[in-house]
């Protein structure tokens, strides 16, 4: 007997599952408000260098200026320099300073604002940016902190994904909150620009917990039948943290109060974890087997599916544990060992990397579509709502592979189109950024259930690491791309086009995984046959994998990937 016998037995899918899905929607929620945080926290909003007072009769405030700042070839005022001498506009005097006639005969110099600057707060009270003056020559280090936490996130997904494959699903996740909650109120209490970077950092590694744990431990409780309905309504409520972004930065302007806002919720997600059973299936290949015992008795029970003591003997789930113990102490070079699994492993990674370079290249641009920055971020989350529901006809009916090379494939077409647009054509151009953001969102709910299904439950959450780890570092060079636009204007958009094409190629590698069991160890994975059969819908899919109760796999048809 396998583990997927025994979900049968106690249901696997039902209230048990349902609850688990919901109780598990609060990370979704947390993580997109962290990781699109920047777009409000480190928002730079016009400036200019302060300058002496205006006079309390002035009027002609544009001319005034004028006096005092140079002008960008475009026209508008500086915003990094200001005149060493200010030059008195027609009918107008400028008091206190004056000018010598050198400076009238030729172009005045320009210096770096010596008195700091002067910011419009009319969009935002306060940013990181206004709070240390990170502008101008100093706008490097704004950069830097997304840069910085996108590393601690990438950090974050080698150690979680390989701390809970050795120590427990639900221990790292308890981790993982307590870690970013400690670390995100410390950012928000920062009191100097390096205190702020480094606790941002840690917040970022902390999170990691989130993105590898939670579809993992809802993914090992479902049946087949139900992974794809539970992993695409969970990875919904990402949207909806998306939406939830825009509402919470358009009410709290101020960035200390916001990085608050959206930290406190991991109170309510300790408190949950009460309620949140560990995996069974991780349990038994620990050899863990009373413990899983008492989590399958409980699933059953709210499932509607009363079993006595009897019905799951230990001597019955010893013997199940018995063929899933083959890995005791997971390495990440337990990915490339074996060549089936070396090749998905090496196959995901360039999934991952595209998939995350093109979803952060696309969702960190909110500006250009003619919306303010609010308006830009709901529109953006609004879209990813009837993506998600596109994800789920697809992977159903033609299966995960497929969607995957497809989504990422409309990312890349969408961004090719963009270019071959003219200026004149600005709505048509918005059509295509959205529709872009749709398909990236797409992809990017695909590939987490599509790799939750390839790798084996003893590896998994190292392979979801690894991948993750990958995944990181995309989303880490995603916005340092936008500096290509200095060599060829076009350059950024055909950078993510084509990594997006690089990984809707790679994508049709992988072997298909619909109607699959998941697989519990490395002899699963070795040993899986792809299945090629016409299946109806509506018709109850039979095993393609069976056991014996010795653990051994019989294929029963098909050829290896």
């Amino acid at each position: 007997m396998g583990f997927e016998e025994l979900l049968d037995q106690v249901g696997g899918f039902g209230f048990f599952q349902v609850r688990n899905v919901f109780l598990l929607a609060l990370p979704r929620l947390i993580m997109p408000m962290q990781f699109l945080l920047p777009i409000f926290l480190a928002a730079v909003p016009a400036h200019r260098c302060a300058l002496p007072g205006t006079p309390a009769n002035f009027s002609h405030q544009d001319a005034w200026l004028e006096g005092y700042l140079p002008q960008e070839p475009d026209g508008t005022l500086s915003s990094c320099l200001r005149f060493t001498h200010p030059q008195a506009p027609h009918n107008t005097t400028l008091q206190g300073e004056g000018q010598s006639p050198e400076e009238l005969q030729g172009e005045p110099s320009t210096v770096p604002c010596p008195q700091g600057w002067e910011y419009d707060r009319s969009e935002f009270s306060s940013t990181i940016a206004t709070e240390w003056d990170l502008v101008c020559e100093r706008k490097g280090l704004n950069r830097v902190t997304s840069t910085l936490f996108f590393a601690g996130v990438l950090v974050g997904a080698v150690a979680f994904g390989y701390l809970s494959d050795r120590f427990g699903r639900r221990r790292l996740l308890l981790v993982s909150y307590v870690s970013t909650l400690v670390m995100g109120l410390a950012s928000a209490a920062s009191v100097s620009y390096v205190m702020f970077v480094i606790t941002r950092t840690l917040t970022g590694t902390a999170l990691s917990g989130f993105t590898i744990i939670v579809i993992t431990l809802e993914m090992e409780w479902l049946d087949v039948e139900h992974r794809t309905v539970a992993g695409v309504l969970s990875s919904s409520f990402w949207s909806v943290g998306v939406m939830l972004l825009a509402l919470v930065g358009y009410l709290i302007r101020d960035w200390r109060w916001l990085l608050v806002a959206v930290t406190l919720p991991c109170v309510p997600g300790i408190v949950s974890l009460w309620w949140v059973p560990e995996s069974a299936r991780w349990l038994l290949t620990q050899g863990r087997v009373e413990e899983a015992r008492r989590y399958l008795l409980c699933c059953a029970k709210l499932n509607g599916r009363p079993m006595g003591e009897d019905s799951l003997s230990l001597e019955t789930l010893s013997k199940v544990a018995a063929g899933e113990r083959v890995v005791q102490r997971p390495s990440y070079l337990d990915l490339l060992r074996t060549p089936r699994l070396r090749h998905i492993s090496l196959c995901c990674v360039v999934v991952w990397f595209a998939v995350n370079f093109a979803y952060y290249g696309l969702s960190l641009n909110v500006s250009g579509l003619g919306l303010n920055v609010y308006l830009t971020q709901l529109l953006f989350g609004a879209v990813e709502l009837p993506a998600k529901l596109l994800v789920y006809l697809s992977v159903r009916y033609a299966g995960r592979r497929l969607t995957q090379a497809g989504t990422l494939l409309g990312t890349a077409l969408t961004l090719g189109g963009r270019l071959l647009l003219s200026s004149e054509m600005a709505s048509w151009s918005t059509a295509l950024e959205v529709i872009g953001k749709g398909c990236s969102e797409s992809s990017f709910t695909t590939v987490y259930l599509f790799t939750t299904e390839l790798y084996p439950t003893v590896l998994r959450q190292t392979g979801l690491g690894l991948t993750a780890l990958m995944g990181r570092l995309g989303g880490s060079l995603a916005p340092l791309a936008t500096l290509l636009d200095g060599v060829w204007l076009p350059l950024p958009k055909l950078t993510y086009g084509g990594i997006a094409l690089l990984g809707a190629c790679t994508a049709l590698l992988l072997p298909e995984t619909r109607h699959a069991q998941l697989p519990e160890t490395i002899q699963d994975v070795e040993r899986k046959r792809c299945v090629h059969m016409h299946v109806d819908m509506g018709a109850q899919v039979p095993n393609t994998l069976g056991r014996t109760q010795r653990g051994r796999h019989v294929c029963m048809c098909g050829s290896g990937a």
